[in-house]
């Protein structure tokens, strides 16, 4: 007996399976197109089919991004309102409130459409480097505004008791940010056993205060403290330019996502040029308090006649003190560099 099967069994049995061939699934249906460079792109949806990302605002990250928007905003309208400001304290805290709420709408606005997968940077590292950035800006501009500005006295007028006021609520919501960004660092670092970008570990991290302390040495230098009367107190100037600059460029290498164009891993370069910033740093803490503060070459105690606010002595005391800060930073930055292994593609 023949095991064929009959003419109109086979016809069926091709009409369905040409039917099976021309159904395919919804969620893997897609066209490839060309852009106008002739690039090959493609139109599949998102996931859930939606192309904004409510993540970006109701996620524990994103709400302390929001609090930051709200708090930022306040801040600087309380100041510009009636609070006033006035000399190179009150233009920092302007200029520092302004950049933050400038770059935090940029990263909720990137965040919210997902343009940040259209730009050319290594947004994990962008964003955790720019929330410990603003946090210490913040923190410092918390501090410097009800220093020279908040009374609790009402000043003569015009002025009179509302900038009090206007100057205490800004004060109060400039702390209310400071803690908002400490948060996003909080709820972004990495956790012992994730993979996560450079600039969330607690190394990339320490980077970013680095830079920070090495501008609050150039600010002491450039206000009268002598660093040129002796060559030693120049080679100081210079281990703070050069450490300086190669902390600026692995930020940089990191946040562009350049890392791999190094030759070699970049782990080890970070590791190699930590422990050469500790010895340079080292040789600076030895060498410029001796050239300042010992009676062979400076003062060791303030000198009597020195006025407050313009005295050499000062920034000199200023620079000896963020320099054992920075060694130590730089040391924590070495013990912390040996554990961690880079992901290059994050």
């Amino acid at each position: 007996m023949s095991l064929a099967a009959s003419p109109p069994l086979q016809a069926a049995g091709t009409r369905c399976c040409r039917r099976r061939q021309r159904v395919r699934p919804r969620a893997a249906r897609h066209r490839v197109r060309r852009d106008a460079a002739g690039h090959m792109g493609s139109t599949m949806e998102p996931p859930g089919g939606g192309y904004l990302h409510l993540g970006a605002v109701t996620s524990p990250v994103g709400t302390a991004r929001v609090l930051q928007l709200a708090f930022g905003c306040t801040t600087f309208s309380l100041v510009a309102h009636r609070g006033g400001f006035a000399g190179v304290q009150g233009t920092f805290c302007m200029a520092a409130w302004g950049f933050c709420f400038a770059l935090s709408v940029l990263v909720v606005a990137c965040e919210f459409t997902r343009l940040h997968s259209c730009l050319r940077l290594s947004w994990g590292n962008f964003t955790a480097a720019f929330a410990m950035l603003a946090t210490l800006l913040s923190a410092t501009a918390a501090v410097i505004y009800p220093l020279y500005f908040t009374r609790l006295e009402c000043p003569p007028d015009p002025a009179g008791c509302m900038a009090r006021d206007f100057r205490l609520a800004a004060s109060i919501f400039a702390g209310l940010l400071f803690l908002a960004y400490a948060a996003e660092v909080a709820l972004t670092r990495a956790r012992p056993g994730q993979v996560a970008s450079y600039m969330a570990t607690v190394s990339g991290l320490l980077k970013i205060v680095q830079a920070f302390v090495a501008c609050i040495i150039f600010g002491a230098l450039v206000h009268d403290s002598r660093y040129g009367r002796y060559v030693a107190t120049q080679w100081c100037v210079a281990v703070y330019s050069l450490c300086f600059l190669a902390t600026v460029a692995v930020v940089a290498l990191s946040v562009l996502g350049h890392t791999g164009a190094l030759g070699c891993p970049f782990d080890r370069v970070v590791v190699v040029y930590t422990f050469l910033a500790v010895l340079l740093y080292l040789s600076a803490a030895v060498i410029w308090p001796v050239f300042c503060f010992d009676p062979k070459y400076g003062e060791p105690g303030r000198p009597p006649n020195c006025p407050r606010g313009s005295c050499p002595w000062d920034s000199q005391l200023v620079v000896a003190t963020f320099t054992y800060v920075n060694l130590l930073l730089y040391v924590a930055d070495l013990a912390y560099s040996q554990r961690i292994r880079f992901v290059p593609s994050l």
